[in-house]
């Protein structure tokens, strides 16, 4: 079930917060709800990743690229997304998801969401996100441009050159079986 309640409080506070820059890292505070848990009483993995997707909103709307991209007619969508899990979560424990931009190319942008709790990192959500139009992929740094961010990229990385890498040789297998079944 997606977090309803979660996502209106969230879009309810963004006026009461800061704008930032887009190399600013954003911070949610939340706590661990009953239906956030999975049959072992620890937040469910698939949880993460919807909890990361209130994350981004929180940064994509304080820093204007929410908005740079819808005056391109581009939406931000995740193609890709890797987790790393150290610790569970637990029924009502509080936590933290700071989410920040680790860098970008000319057609991706690589998102991190932290999972923080008592200042320990318990779990990690990446996502590879693109700008998407009707024409195509937008240039990331057509969007940022347009919020007023005209910085280079940061160094990505070394890690994320192989999450890239098995991404986009995942998208080529993919690719290779609808064709050969005639799927266009």
């Amino acid at each position: 079930m997606y977090p309803w309640l979660r996502l209106l409080r969230l879009r309810a506070s963004i006026g009461s917060r800061s704008d930032i820059q887009p190399a600013t890292s954003t911070r949610i505070r939340m706590r661990v709800w009953p239906n956030d848990l999975d049959m072992f009483l620890h937040v469910n993995n698939g949880r993460y990743l919807t909890l990361a997707d209130l994350g981004r909103l929180d940064w994509v709307l304080r820093t204007g690229v929410f908005a740079a991209s819808r005056a391109h007619e581009a939406i931000p969508v995740v193609a890709d997304a890797m987790a790393k899990f150290r610790r569970s979560l637990e029924l009502f424990q509080r936590f933290e998801i700071h989410t920040r931009v680790l860098g970008w190319d000319e057609k991706w942008s690589f998102v991190e969401h932290r999972f923080v709790r008592a200042d320990r990192v318990v779990g990690v959500v990446v996502a590879r996100v693109c700008f998407r139009t009707a024409a195509g992929v937008l240039d990331p740094n057509v969007v940022l441009k347009t919020a007023g961010y005209t910085a280079e990229s940061p160094a990505l990385p070394d890690w994320l050159d192989g999450f890239q890498r098995g991404a986009d040789s995942l998208s080529e297998v993919l690719r290779e079986e609808e064709y050969a079944r005639g799927v266009r």
